[in-house]
């Protein structure tokens, strides 16, 4: 998981529950001081405010259900699921809401009921009314939540398309293609270890480049790696390939690495420029660091793409400077060799037979046979002796 920090910082993370908690706070302080104040008519208040609340919604669900029974029985639920209509027009919660004002009804009185009849009657048909016209409809924030949490926004999708349709298949490889690139070059590219994962840029702006060396005069192209076939939805030998870049520091030293934008952040940008896809520049703006959040989290669980990714989130408001790309990327780099372990992957060696009489083999280097791996118990034929020191001389135990 990497640690927020610069840009990172911009991601929004995940909205609490702080409006339910205060909610209920609130909710048990009104309820307390009216139950103090005025107990004989405590149920009647309570049973008054849930069917207004409850009622309301409940007739607001049955029009739609209309709706949906009329207009959308085929084509949305197959024609025969009544009862998938009915929990989505009007909704489990409200309807046991109605089911517990009714029991209070059935608690309380008759009585006083007579007075606040009419008011009862009068905000439950006044509610629908209000909610078709949008008077009680839900906020900006609401809508967001909503679809953050049911996973609904474009991000989401564009996201697990980019992990399950590219990066879970290529990124297992990516080891493998970096080493066959490095055998057949004799320069020393990939010098550093950080240098051999894939870095992902994602611009907040979702402006992209399809030359690196357009961006900063800094960034130079080396070499593709190779190419990497695979047989992808009826394509034979479909072709996957990574591009090497070379960056240069402020000392003009080369570091060699594996750089490609995130092409999803495109189709963000395409989208925010047509105007029938109502996608303005704000919405993109959102929608690329719940991307980045959202891409963040999948390959933290993926345990074929961990430790072979970086995801490098870039600021729009450093366009003065021309050479933040190559800065953003050897902070990352740097970064890595500095904070991160790399541990390199476990290649078992075949067992050799030694004779019996034959020693290890032990060099400068500290080279030795390989140790078995077949647990053994060795027991020993000695008697067992004790931690202290004998005693020669009875003699030694006179004070």
């Amino acid at each position: 998981m990497q640690q927020l920090g610069g840009e990172e910082c911009l991601v929004p993370q995940p909205r609490g529950s702080l409006p339910k908690t205060c909610a209920i706070g609130l909710a048990s302080v009104v309820a307390t001081a009216i139950l103090v104040w005025e107990p004989e008519g405590f149920f009647r208040h309570v049973s008054a405010a849930i069917l207004i609340l409850t009622v309301g919604p409940s007739l607001h669900g049955v029009f739609l259900l209309s709706e949906e029974c009329l207009h959308h029985a085929t084509t949305r639920y197959r024609g025969r699921r009544l009862g998938q209509m009915v929990t989505a027009c009007v909704g489990v919660c409200t309807l046991l809401g109605v089911g517990l004002a009714v029991l209070l009804f059935v608690l309380t009185k008759p009585q006083p009921w007579r007075d606040q009849c009419s008011m009862v009657i009068l905000a439950c048909v006044l509610y629908p009314l209000l909610k078709t016209l949008g008077v009680l409809g839900p906020s900006e924030v609401e809508v967001s939540e909503i679809c953050e949490t049911r996973k609904m926004n474009v991000a989401h999708g564009l996201a697990w398309s980019f992990h399950l349709g590219y990066l879970n298949l290529v990124l297992p490889r990516l080891e493998g293609s970096i080493a066959a690139f490095r055998a057949s070059h004799n320069a020393g590219p990939f010098e550093t270890r950080g240098s051999r994962k894939l870095l992902i840029l994602l611009p907040l702006n979702a402006n992209i480049t399809h030359t690196l060396e357009d961006e900063d005069t800094n960034i130079h192209f080396y070499d593709n790696l190779p190419d990497t076939e695979i047989d992808r939805a009826g394509v034979r030998g479909r072709v996957y390939k990574h591009s090497v870049y070379t960056v240069l520091d402020k000392d003009r030293q080369a570091h060699h690495c594996v750089v490609e934008y995130a092409t999803p952040l495109l189709t963000l940008y395409k989208m925010s420029q047509e105007s029938s896809a109502g996608f303005g520049e704000r919405d993109r703006r959102e929608q690329v660091l719940l991307f980045y959040r959202t891409l963040q989290d999948i390959l933290d669980r993926s345990l074929e793409c961990r430790n072979r990714y970086r995801l490098i989130l870039l600021n729009d408001e450093h366009e003065d400077d021309p050479h933040y790309l190559s800065n953003s990327i050897l902070k990352n780099l740097d970064q890595q060799e500095k904070e991160e372990f790399y541990i390199p992957p476990f290649i078992p060696q075949p067992e050799v037979d030694h004779p019996s009489h034959a020693l290890p083999i032990i060099d400068d280097w500290h080279r030795a046979e390989p140790m078995s791996r077949v647990p053994t118990i060795m027991i020993s034929h000695d008697m067992p002796r004790t931690l202290r020191e004998p005693v020669e001389n009875s003699e030694d135990l006179s004070p």
